[in-house]
């Protein structure tokens, strides 16, 4: 329901909707909805910016294994974004991110 609203396919889009959605699914543990609800907190998409808690909800995606939450994991490490920078971790999680085939986490780790 949260992409529903998000995307506005069938009803108005209304972020905020979108983020009580998503926040639901991702206090369940669904890895996808906690990388949308990282994403829109980083963002600041239907709630308060906050690179914090856009890091903790993509921790929580990353650690299942979702690439992307893991690639942008490593983008909030790699620009210390809601964290300390810390160059190490980003490459880590760029790893994990280009070990299932994320292209761009496989370019940020070409470049470091």
């Amino acid at each position: 329901i949260g992409v529903i609203y998000d995307r506005g396919q069938g009803v108005p889009q209304d972020p905020e909707k979108a983020a009580q959605w998503f926040r639901k699914a991702a206090d369940q543990g669904n890895a996808v909805a906690q990388h949308e609800l990282g994403g829109m907190y980083g963002r600041g998409e239907g709630v308060a910016q906050d690179f914090e808690k856009a890091a903790q909800w993509f921790r929580k995606a990353a650690d299942q294994g979702y690439a992307e939450a893991q690639y942008n994991l490593g983008v909030i490490y790699d620009r210390g974004q809601g964290v300390a920078q810390d160059l190490q971790k980003a490459a880590q999680w760029y790893r994990k991110a280009a070990d299932q085939g994320n292209a761009i986490a496989q370019h940020n780790l070409g470049v470091m």
